[in-house]
C-alpha cells in the first residue's frame, strides 16, 4: 500500500490527465469511485435500480464536464456534488413517472436503535410525505453534512433557498410527526372505547 502522500500524488496525476482527456485516468478514477457513488445513491433512493442510473448518469456528466475542474484535489467532491444532483433528478423523474412518492433517505437509520419499530416508521412516513425538494435539503444538511453553500451548489439555487427550504422541511417534518402522533392517539382512544362497549355488551348478555 502506499504512503498518504503518494497516494494522493498518484489521485492527483489521475485527475490532470482525465481532465486533459485521457480515458484510461478517467476508467481508472471511476472504477475507484463507483462503488461508493453506488452506495450514497441507493441510500438516498432506496431502489437499486434507480440508484444504478443515477450513477451512470454521474459518471457520463463527470466525464463531460470534468474539463471545467480547477481544484485537482477537490475531485471527489466535486464528482459528490455531481452525484448528488443526479439523484435528486433521478427522484424527480421517478415522482412524474410514479404516483408514488420516493423515499429519499431512510432517515429512520440515524434514530437510536433503542427506539421501537412504530417510532422508526413514524418518522418514516413522515419524511415521504414531505415535497422532494424539502427531502433533498434535509438530506443534504443532516446526512451528507453540506453547508448551506454547498448545498446550493448541488441543488444550484441561492444560498437564501436553502436556508428557506431547510426551516420550511423541518417545520413540515414536524407538523407530520405531530399530526401523526395525533392520530394515534385518536385510534387508542377509540380502541379502548370499542373494548368497553364489547365489555358492557357482554355483561349484559
Amino acid at each position: 500500500m502506499l504512503p498518504g502522500d503518494e497516494r494522493r500524488a498518484v489521485r492527483r496525476d489521475l485527475v490532470e490527465r482525465a481532465r486533459g482527456g485521457d480515458r484510461d485516468a478517467f476508467a481508472t478514477l471511476a472504477a475507484e469511485s463507483i462503488g461508493r457513488l453506488f452506495n450514497i445513491a441507493q441510500l438516498m433512493l432506496r431502489d437499486r435500480d434507480l440508484a444504478d442510473d443515477a450513477v451512470q448518469e454521474t459518471i457520463v456528466l463527470a466525464w463531460r464536464d470534468l474539463r471545467g475542474l480547477r481544484d485537482l484535489d477537490g475531485f471527489d467532491a466535486w464528482l459528490h456534488r455531481v452525484l448528488v444532483r443526479c439523484v435528486y433528478r433521478e427522484a424527480e423523474r421517478e415522482r412524474r413517472r410514479s404516483a408514488r412518492t420516493i423515499q429519499v433517505l431512510d432517515i429512520a437509520s440515524q434514530l437510536d436503535t433503542a427506539r421501537d419499530v412504530e417510532d422508526r416508521d413514524t418518522l418514516d412516513r413522515g419524511f415521504r410525505r414531505l415535497r422532494p425538494e424539502h427531502r433533498a435539503v434535509l438530506v443534504l444538511h443532516h446526512y451528507l453534512g453540506f453547508s448551506d453553500d454547498e448545498a446550493a451548489d448541488a441543488l444550484s439555487v441561492p444560498v437564501g433557498t436553502i436556508k428557506s427550504r431547510l426551516n420550511r422541511a423541518t417545520s413540515a417534518l414536524r407538523a407530520e410527526l405531530e399530526a401523526d402522533a395525533r392520530s394515534v392517539g385518536h385510534l387508542a382512544v377509540e380502541s379502548v372505547l370499542a373494548v368497553e362497549s364489547v365489555r358492557s355488551v357482554e355483561s349484559v348478555r
